[in-house]
């Protein structure tokens, strides 16, 4: 695979094991504004790598650095996703500025480059998961056009054939349930209070959930 070196001094040194791969969009109107702000030590901001449209690969920091992007996050009850992870950013303006399906030489560079990834660390598939899963309400990102399922069938993350009666709970559920709905989403590997309340928090998590694992429920 051809990867042109773009250099970010937004990165700083790994205290863990490499064992997440974090889907992100850019979520601005091009794939250089995107770059050039990752470049910017300004910003504080940089993937790993981004992929743009017509199917080119950048690299911006090496995979032994923690680089800065996914920000507040947590998978599994732990925080600093960072520390663990590589994150890919794939160029698309986002919801923000016209968010459009991702180009087929855009995903199949995307799914190059993640199959490498995967081949050098120890990364399980159900680590490989978007923005949006590891810090949901805050981020929406790669969204409900990105094809995960694609990617899984191809070895790459994990998923989900049954599907629960998520369409059952809801703000009018007794707590009993919508707390076993909770724990069910927390033992997968969210992030959430188990309180029995279908509030903003639920919502939330639900929304990352169902923008993953179940987009056409999610567009319905």
């Amino acid at each position: 695979m051809n990867i042109i070196q773009r250099p970010s001094p937004n990165f700083d040194e790994r205290a863990r094991a490499i064992d997440m791969l974090i889907m992100h969009y850019t979520g601005m109107p091009t794939g250089e504004e995107a770059m050039a702000r990752m470049c910017d030590p300004a910003s504080k901001v940089a993937a790993h790598y981004t992929v743009e449209e017509d199917g080119r690969v950048f690299q911006h920091v090496t995979e032994g650095k923690r680089a800065w992007h996914a920000g507040i996050s947590c998978w599994k009850g732990e925080g600093d996703v960072n520390a663990r992870s590589i994150g890919i950013e794939i160029v698309n303006p986002g919801h923000e500025f016209g968010y459009r399906a991702f180009p087929e030489a855009q995903i199949e560079s995307v799914m190059a480059l993640a199959k490498d990834i995967l081949s050098r660390h120890d990364i399980p598939a159900e680590h490989v998961l978007g923005h949006s899963d590891v810090a949901p309400g805050r981020k929406q990102d790669p969204g409900e056009l990105f094809p995960w399922r694609r990617l899984a069938d191809a070895g790459i993350g994990r998923w989900i054939v049954f599907q629960p009666p998520i369409e059952l709970i809801d703000e009018h559920s007794p707590a009993d349930e919508v707390r076993n709905f909770q724990l069910g989403l927390m033992h997968f590997g969210y992030c959430i209070e188990v309180d029995g309340i279908f509030g903003e928090q639920t919502r939330a998590v639900l929304k990352a959930y169902l923008e993953h694992f179940n987009q056409a429920a999610h567009q319905g």
